[in-house]
């Protein structure tokens, strides 16, 4: 995939993320799109190193989409909690 189809899938990937996990977060829309495109990449390579399988096989495949938007999740909790210390 090229560096369009990750920006693309990391900007769906994090608005999936932001729908399955909701609340308020301090981030806008620009913050969403970061952890969705950097939860893309980390979704991959926890794919890799986890199951050992190529989960970035193709913009349309099923197992890259469920790699990106979890690798998503991660970031987006750990964003969360990170935030959250810093406004108590």
């Amino acid at each position: 995939m090229g560096i369009i189809g990750w920006i693309l899938l990391g900007l769906l990937a994090g608005i999936i993320a932001k729908a399955l996990m909701p609340g308020r977060d301090p981030g806008g829309c620009i913050l969403t799109i970061l952890i969705g495109i950097a939860g893309a990449l980390l979704g991959g390579w926890l794919g890799k190193v986890i199951f050992g399988v190529d989960s970035v096989d193709g913009f349309f495949e099923l197992s890259t989409w469920i790699a990106a938007i979890v690798g998503s999740l991660i970031l987006l909790a750990i964003y969360r909690l990170v935030a959250g210390r810093r406004r108590s």
